[in-house]
């Protein structure tokens, strides 16, 4: 409750800065190629995955139940995620439930047909699913769903790194 608190106090800018911070450390940490550059998110952390993806120097991003990205619902302030899809140079995985009441349908379409009207190379799955089906507690949890998801997630990993 209190990330959740956090989050939307953040102004936008400030979790822009941070990925940018990260990017930048691990481009200079001498363990990671720079050319080599991933991120993942859950839910918020989805869409921030999508801020992330907007930098030049991402290749792949795996973005999981992104919420607000449809509608720039992140943090203080109204994100421009959705507008700037064309920004991103690197691989995007995107991963909805269709069970999902935080990205329901029109949300989810709106983001697909986002995706595509900017050009971006995308793959986008639709699990029958709740939110944070990948969360292994409570009762959206879905293990067979989950480990259809990260079988995938890996494998995009693995083909955009290698």
């Amino acid at each position: 409750m209190r990330g959740n608190d956090d989050a939307r106090r953040t102004a936008i800018a400030d979790f822009d800065a941070d990925a940018r911070v990260v990017l930048d450390w691990l481009k200079h940490e001498g363990t990671v190629a720079s050319n080599q550059l991933g991120a993942m998110g859950f839910c918020i952390g989805g869409h921030l995955a999508f801020r992330a993806a907007l930098q030049s120097d991402m290749k792949a991003t795996a973005s999981c139940y992104p919420t607000g990205v449809q509608n720039g619902k992140l943090g203080r302030g109204t994100a421009d995620t959705i507008q700037r899809f064309s920004d991103i140079q690197g691989e995007l995985l995107v991963i909805f439930g269709t069970l999902d009441p935080h990205v329901p349908e029109a949300g989810r379409e709106t983001v697909i047909q986002a995706l595509k009207s900017a050009g971006t190379v995308h793959n986008v799955l639709i699990y029958e699913a709740d939110h944070t089906f990948m969360r292994n507690d409570g009762y959206r949890y879905d293990p067979e769903v989950t480990d259809t998801a990260w079988a995938e997630i890996i494998a995009f990993f693995k083909r955009v790194f290698t």
